[in-house]
């Protein structure tokens, strides 16, 4: 069980998984991803603007036109 100091620090939470690495005597843990798209998910969100509403108004201008 990891402490719950170190999962509130590193933001783990219950079902996230970890290697276990010995770098001779000294043990890390190393936090494995679950895929490089479920972590990129959201990093580029710019908060108050979404993609897909921008898509949908420019489609809907495009309409109009």
């Amino acid at each position: 069980m990891i402490p719950a100091e170190l999962r509130s620090k590193y933001h783990w939470k219950a079902g996230d998984r970890v290697k276990v690495v010995d770098y001779g005597g000294v043990v890390s843990l190393i936090p494995v991803l679950r895929s490089p798209e479920d972590e990129g998910i959201g990093a580029l969100k710019v908060p108050g603007r979404s993609l897909l509403g921008a898509l949908r108004r420019a489609r809907k201008q495009e309409r109009r036109a």
